[in-house]
């Protein structure tokens, strides 16, 4: 009896050490919501970035409309004594407009008539299915027309 104790004792330090037998890798379910989760975060990302690009694209268009108003108005920057009114379109969809007119001055007054000039530019574009515009006034010098 010693011996089939010994062969017990043997077989029950041999395996002591050794865990239970335990699945492993991933269950099904566990990757179902990784894959979920990994959707779900790069859907945000797509979007994130897809509206930094809009954002960006608004900007670009924004800063050509402010840089063709401050040309215009530096174009114009003396208008006939009479006042001006002029309109144009870019060939990127841009349509501008500049309209001047006297300034009323006060009896008295030093200047002539028609000397200075109330200018207003504004640019207007379409972005999507918005209008958008930029408008620049300013006070500008009259001068008079040449024959």
């Amino acid at each position: 009896m010693a011996a089939s104790t010994d062969v017990v004792m043997y077989f029950k330090v041999m395996f002591s050490d050794i865990a239970p037998a335990r699945p492993r890798g991933f269950s099904l379910l566990e990757m179902v919501v990784a894959v979920a989760i990994l959707g779900m975060s790069l859907a945000a990302l797509y979007q994130a970035a897809g509206g930094a690009t809009r954002i960006a694209m608004i900007d670009q268009k924004m800063a050509y409309g402010v840089e063709l108003a401050r040309s215009l108005l530096a174009n114009y920057a003396m208008v006939p004594l009479t006042g001006l009114n002029e309109a144009g379109e870019t060939e990127g969809g841009f349509a501008w407009q500049v309209v001047a007119a006297p300034v009323t001055l006060q009896e008295g007054s030093p200047l002539a008539q028609g000397s200075l000039q109330q200018i207003n530019v504004a640019v207007r574009w379409r972005d999507g299915d918005r209008e958008r515009q930029v408008a620049l006034e300013s006070v500008v010098a009259g001068r008079e027309e040449p024959d």
